[in-house]
């Protein structure tokens, strides 16, 4: 039986010629299914008459039944900020570089869409991240992260002097450039460069990555994902860091400041067409399998 696709909404950034073009030959196709497609009301794209809705983005959980995020996954890391918390599922497709997370190619994205609305997909259900950023004497700051939650030196060359502690307990005092928690999904982005480990997308656990560390031991850890961290920065030096979510800076962390990141009550569902095989995506995007045993 055919998922009730009704209305579908587009993300992505029109200015890039390759998004573009993907969202007007979307548009033109959904039309032709006589499915609802809704744009947000600043695109710029002149788009066949009555073939599109045009509305805020912040209004795509409310009217949509899909939201395609069109892009990098910087772009499906956005539109997750649109969705978390609500049941409206997520399909990326890759017009960027690596695209873990838009796994749909363009070559095949009209096939794999039809696929998708006629109800043949899996389901895939991935956790997110709560931070709170505590200053003293002001309101805490809270966000939402699916890859990732960094602190990261700011507008400074001195290092970062900061402590971490899991579920109350001390972990470790460090110096460096900051540090990343990321989830099992974000485990592939920044933290991989901290040479963190890849962790299967639906295993319930976090990878702790230091940025740069001064101390050759201090290593990238995996944590049970549920944990409570607490990053805090220590009062012995003056230093400065930024904190963002997935890219998106929430705040500044300060001398005596507090970072907290939890698990958050809402998840985000990204749709796979069928066939969907994690293990062959890493293949592909980190050209592994090459010229031995496994090509």
């Amino acid at each position: 039986m055919p998922h009730p696709f009704n209305s579908v909404a587009l993300v992505g950034n029109a200015r890039d010629l390759r998004v573009a073009e993907c969202m007007l030959s979307l548009v033109g196709h959904l039309a032709g299914r006589g499915i609802r497609t809704l744009v947000d009301s600043g695109i710029g794209l002149s788009f066949p008459a009555d073939s599109v809705e045009r509305c805020p983005e912040r209004s795509f959980v409310d009217r949509a039944d899909l939201i395609i995020a069109i892009g990098g996954d910087g772009t499906l890391l956005y539109a997750t900020g649109l969705v978390a918390g609500h049941p409206v599922p997520l399909l990326g497709i890759n017009r960027g570089r690596l695209g873990f997370l838009t796994d749909v190619s363009s070559n095949s994205m009209l096939e794999d869409v039809d696929t998708v609305l006629a109800g043949r997909f899996t389901e895939d259900r991935r956790s997110l991240l709560a931070a709170r950023l505590e200053h003293a004497g002001a309101p805490p700051v809270r966000a939402l992260a699916l890859n990732d939650v960094v602190v990261n030196k700011w507008e400074t060359g001195r290092m970062l002097d900061f402590e971490t502690s899991i579920n109350g307990r001390f972990v470790n005092s460090h110096g460096g450039d900051g540090m990343v928690i990321a989830t099992a999904t974000g485990s592939t982005a920044y933290a991989l460069s901290c040479g963190g480990p890849i962790l299967e997308p639906d295993l319930e656990a976090w990878v702790l990555a230091p940025i740069s560390p001064h101390t050759l031991s201090d290593r990238p850890i995996v944590v049970r994902a549920g944990s409570r961290v607490q990053l805090r920065m220590s009062d012995r030096v003056e230093s400065r860091a930024q904190v963002t979510c997935d890219g998106a800076a929430i705040g500044s962390l300060e001398t005596g400041d507090n970072l907290f990141v939890e698990s958050a009550d809402a998840s985000i569902t990204l749709l796979h067409p069928p066939g969907y095989d994690y293990f062959r995506l890493l293949r592909s995007k980190l050209h592994w399998g090459r010229g031995g045993y496994g090509s």
